[in-house]
């Protein structure tokens, strides 16, 4: 997993609304062209911004956590 995998997500969530949309509804398959361990792709389609910032070693932009992130955590799935 290289840190240009973990940081090129919530960029292309941001910027690309159907890929967003990939992301809320079916995450693993959105991900499968990305670079990530299994654990890592449920971190980020958990909208766990926290352990991006870990992987990165830096502080996410708020406007981003908040476009991204923070609904990503709020949805429901059952």
């Amino acid at each position: 997993m290289s840190k240009e995998a973990v940081l090129a997500v919530p960029g292309r969530a941001s910027d690309d609304i159907n890929f967003y949309s990939q992301l809320v509804e079916d995450y693993a398959a959105a991900l499968e062209d990305y670079d990530l361990t299994p654990a890592k792709v449920t971190a980020i389609g958990a909208g766990n911004w926290h352990w991006i910032e870990s992987q990165i070693s830096a502080k996410m932009d708020e406007p981003l956590v908040d476009k991204i992130f923070i609904p990503l955590l709020s949805r429901e799935k059952w």
